[in-house]
């Protein structure tokens, strides 16, 4: 394979750069001083226009010509076949964007960062919508560039989950919306059936910390090959398979906060360091699509995290470090408030049945925003109108409770988030056949070991990285295309049994 490695070594630098404009991402949202923002950007519009140059360069072309020519015999699960095949997948959508747009889009969106953590402290849409006005322009630059041949939204959706079209998360969301509108009405109805105020009192941030780091370890996150620092927003950040890092951020008055946005990142984390070392620098490593990726953080974070079985290992840890908190708490009564439904305002802290419709609402938004159906100057009273329409409640403010509660506009990541709900139905799916291989699963999380259900995401999903598509992926595990029907019946199952529907 010696075309395949000059094709890697040649790329080593793209994969190099981009590591290192994340390192300088990663340092943005935890450490550095605002006043930094403006040189900041400027260092990351470098990295991405050097990572960009060089792979897009006609060398990388001729490179992979000559690799494919060099695999042309072999079977498509071979590694190096895989390489090149994504290889050339990644190279045909970047040498359609000018390096220019590239370089602009990072230095917009670094300075945009601030712009936005600032409007959002002050609940202040105005002050963002300049900025936001000019990612959109951006995005629907690129979104040209890369091309498609039905909606606007397909090139932007592909660069999250390849393949993927605008009308299969249509359909998807129409057949979760037939059937989860009628059950969350039912158990709107029904609110006060559950109480949450154990986890609504106060609780110190240092011993949340404490408790936070002990369950992500406990359930695999390597600390020798990881950190966790605070920030504004909750994320995930790789600059290596052996040096994966997260973020959460603490409340003093909502514990689950924290607690689930560790064990969310943790399962982000976990999928990024299992992956085959072998693929340590290459196109290969990372996770396949951010719908695989997010199935592996909702997995973790919902079907186990919120499980009856995983506190009945972890609740009388919790219970004595909070005694004051949780003493007269009885675990059942624990299990409910931490499953409490309610009409939820921010989207990190919504529960798993009303989350779905937080992003039908920001996917319906962005659609409406790149094909010229919103303007930016409208964006807050549409999403108002469908905060309403969907949870019947008002934002009291724009700010951490309304339109700019979320990162990822300032980010210039337009079509990312629709692989929060494809995350949300495959969590489920992988859980079913990862019980059904190894039955002993919901006992062992019972007793504290872990091991069973990390080593069969290892062997089935984490270890292949980029190796396989992502429906290709879900073929091979599930032996399905992705599908609604695991999710809206775990749904149903677990909460009729919580509502007492």
């Amino acid at each position: 394979m010696e075309k395949v490695e000059q094709l890697k070594n040649h790329l080593a630098d793209v994969v190099h750069l981009r590591h290192a404009a994340a390192v300088l991402g990663w340092d943005q949202q935890v450490n550095m001083p605002p006043g930094g923002a403006p040189a900041r950007a400027e260092q990351l519009a470098t990295l991405s226009r050097l990572a960009h140059e060089k792979f897009v360069a006609e060398e990388t072309g001729r490179l992979i010509e000559a690799a494919e020519a060099e695999v042309a015999g072999l079977d498509a699960d071979h590694d190096a076949a895989a390489l090149v095949r994504v290889v050339r997948h990644d190279y045909d959508l970047a040498t359609r964007v000018p390096t220019a747009l590239v370089e602009e889009l990072a230095r917009v969106t670094s300075q945009a960062h601030e712009i936005w953590a600032r409007a959002r402290e002050q609940a202040d849409f105005a002050a963002f919508a300049p900025t936001l006005e000019r990612i959109l322009d951006l995005k629907r630059q690129e979104a040209e560039a890369l091309g498609y041949k039905d909606r606007i939204y397909d090139a932007l959706l592909d660069q999250y989950e390849p393949h993927m079209k605008t009308v299969d998360v249509e359909r998807l969301f129409g057949e979760l919306r037939t059937e989860l509108v009628p059950f969350v009405a039912q158990i709107f109805e029904r609110l006060d059936a559950v109480d949450d105020t154990p986890v609504r009192k106060r609780y110190d941030v240092e011993r949340q910390a404490e408790f936070g780091l002990q369950v992500i370890k406990k359930l695999g996150y390597d600390l020798t090959r990881g950190r966790q620092d605070k920030s504004v927003h909750p994320f995930t950040t790789e600059f290596s398979i052996n040096d994966v890092r997260i973020t959460t951020r603490y409340q003093e008055d909502w514990m689950p906060s924290a607690l689930f946005g560790s064990i969310h990142e943790a399962g982000h984390a976990m999928y990024e360091q299992g992956c085959y070392q072998g693929y340590e620098g290459t196109f290969l490593a990372g996770g396949t699509s951010l719908g695989v990726h997010e199935s592996q953080s909702r997995l973790w974070e919902n079907v186990v995290g919120r499980s009856r079985a995983f506190w009945s290992y972890f609740y009388g840890d919790l219970q004595r470090l909070f005694p004051e908190q949780l003493g007269q708490v009885d675990l059942e009564a624990f299990y409910r408030a931490i499953n409490a439904v309610s009409r939820s305002l921010i989207r990190v802290e919504a529960d798993e049945v009303t989350y779905n419709l937080h992003i039908m609402l920001r996917f319906e938004l962005e659609n409406d925003l790149l094909e010229g159906k919103l303007a930016v100057r409208d964006l807050r009273d549409a999403w108002n109108a469908k905060m309403e329409a969907y949870l019947g409640i008002t934002p009291p403010d724009d700010g951490k409770h309304g339109v700019l509660q979320d990162v990822h506009w300032s980010s210039g990541l337009i079509g990312y988030f629709p692989t929060y709900s494809l995350g949300n139905f495959l969590s489920v799916q992988y859980w079913e056949k990862a019980v059904q291989d190894v039955p002993s699963i919901p006992a062992d999380i019972a007793r504290g070991e872990f091991g069973s259900l990390l080593t069969w995401l290892r062997e089935n999903i984490h270890q292949h990285g980029r190796k396989y598509w992502p429906a290709e992926l879900t073929q091979r595990v599930t032996g399905e295309p992705i599908q609604v029907r695991s999710f809206l019946r775990y749904l149903k199952e677990k909460y009729t049994d919580i509502y007492g529907l």
